[in-house]
């Protein structure tokens, strides 16, 4: 093992490590009897700076091999997936400053960085212990993350709902990672795929199902997906807000780029096991295929179940943070209809990282905004968002555009990634099933927009019962307005970000 290769492999994931030192050693070294507004502009500060340093450490970082087994990625998903949660981690840490929910803001600042260190090893991993270890990072950060509000019983409560979920999702995990290591004797995503097409693997059919429903419950908990999506409402009405967009956007980018990553390297293979076979969904001999036609077939279950739950079950929330919960449900069963219907092409690819790219910068955005609303008024309820139009207008019109492009109205990017997911399924797969899924995601996309008009009546339409002003700090303001001009902005020209995208992959 070549370990200055490994050290330049994780530079990313050191940077963000050094950097989380650096803010505990300033904040309880130095800041320690400091104003506690002083504390959190520095801890932020420091932590966009390590993110700054690791978007650098991204650009450099190749991909690191043990042997003739690929352990870490780089470029395509990987390159995209890795600056994504950077990214979005630094616009969750300048949330931070408008927020006053801990006493221990180096502490958080830390922690934060540690998830988003899991977030990019899982992103890049190829190998089976570096997707636990990732994994496991990034869930026990969480976990802290949700209970940070330590005045809050909501916060507490919703923390140990979600460690529960969350160990329980661990097991099963690591109950299927054994199995599929028995199955191939390898650990290596490549190595199992071909072992399940033409290896020992194989011929244990049985046992492969039950390995892969073992890993889609972990993995399905991970994203939120129906029915492991148990702890979501909970822990986004609980956790502070800032910690609540870190979890609806950074783990999310994280785990879905996961399962893009683990998708690739199952159609790498068999594209060069079984190129210029015609592959027929769901009508194919299995002996070609493996795993990948029980993997596909619950992977469309999931995205099924989870479109349709997630959309009925927001019609029903009067908390705008649970609303925006089962929104999130349903917007991981259109990711997971585009993972379902994956090829070995990097359209598939292209399209759910398009996708889960914008979803997670839109819900920084909206979570920012309900967040202002909540610490002014004291509550995420329907009731909470009366009036803002008039309390502030340039909230009310952050929410505006935000919640459209959650509903996929164009112009807006929210319609540009549906679109371009949707049609990478159609593309990827003829016939009825597909064409009859993507209606039903459209369906309910339609279905969505009900939801998110409930919110925004309140806001432009019905009568507000207090019309005093609501303030926000202005480096909250500018970020909630970035935010907003990106949605717009890539919704009017959305080959910026797909071209941003491609020039991750190596060009045919």
């Amino acid at each position: 093992m070549n370990y200055i290769n490994l050290f330049r492999s994780t530079l990313p994931e050191t940077a963000l490590e050094i950097a989380a030192l650096l803010v505990l050693f300033v904040d309880l070294g130095f800041l320690r009897k400091a104003a506690r507004a002083t504390r959190i502009a520095v801890a932020a500060v420091l932590g966009i700076a390590g993110c700054l340093a690791a978007l650098w450490a991204v650009s450099i970082a190749g991909p690191f091999s043990a042997g003739n087994d690929l352990l870490l990625s780089a470029g395509g998903s990987a390159g995209v997936a890795q600056v994504a949660v950077l990214a979005l981690t630094a616009l969750t840490l300048l949330l931070l400053i408008d927020s006053d929910f801990t006493r221990n803001p180096g502490e958080y600042v830390a922690v934060v960085l540690m998830a988003a260190a899991g977030g990019l090893l899982i992103s890049a991993a190829q190998d089976l212990l570096v997707i636990f270890a990732g994994l496991e990072l990034l869930s026990l950060s969480l976990y802290i993350l949700t209970a940070f509000a330590k005045q809050s019983g909501k916060s507490a409560e919703s923390a140990i709902k979600y460690y529960v979920f969350g160990a329980m999702s661990a097991a099963f995990l690591l109950f299927g990672f054994s199995y599929l290591y028995g199955l191939t004797g390898s650990t290596n995503l490549h190595e199992i795929a071909l072992a399940a097409a033409v290896g020992r693997a194989a011929s244990a059919t049985p046992l492969l199902y039950i390995a892969l429903v073992m890993v889609a419950v972990g993995l399905g908990f991970k994203v939120a997906a129906v029915p492991f999506h148990l702890w979501a409402p909970d822990t986004y009405e609980g956790a502070p807000a800032p910690a609540a967009a870190f979890i609806a956007s950074v783990s999310k980018v994280a785990s879905f780029a996961l399962l893009v990553g683990i998708g690739t390297a199952f159609f790498h293979v068999f594209d060069n096991l079984h190129r210029g076979v015609l592959f027929v969904r769901f009508g194919f001999p299995t002996r070609y295929l493996g795993l990948l036609a029980p993997w596909e077939l619950i992977l469309t279950v999931l995205a099924v179940a989870s479109m349709i739950f997630g959309n009925l079950a927001a019609l029903a929330q009067s908390s705008v943070r649970r609303l925006l919960a089962y929104s999130a449900i349903a917007h991981a069963g259109y990711i997971l209809l585009g993972l379902a219907f994956f090829s070995w092409t990097n359209v598939s690819a292209q399209a759910v990282l398009y996708y889960i790219v914008t979803h997670g910068l839109t819900t920084i955005g909206a979570f920012g905004v309900v967040g202002v609303v909540e610490r002014a008024v004291g509550s995420d309820r329907l009731e909470a968002f009366l009036g803002l139009q008039k309390r502030n207008p340039l909230l009310a019109a952050v929410m505006l555009v935000l919640f459209l492009s959650l509903a996929g109205i164009p112009p807006l990017v929210g319609f540009w990634a549906k679109f371009n997911l949707f049609a990478a399924v159609l593309r990827t797969s003829g016939g009825a099933l597909p064409f009859t899924l993507v209606a039903l995601a459209v369906l309910f996309s339609a279905v969505s927009l009900y939801y998110y008009l409930q919110v925004l009546k309140r806001v432009y339409v019905m009568p507000a019962t207090d019309e005093s002003p609501i303030t926000a700090r202005p480096v909250t303001v500018a970020v909630l307005v970035l935010i907003t001009a990106a949605v717009v902005v890539l919704g009017c020209f959305p080959a910026l970000l797909q071209s941003w995208i491609a020039s991750f992959y190596p060009h045919p």
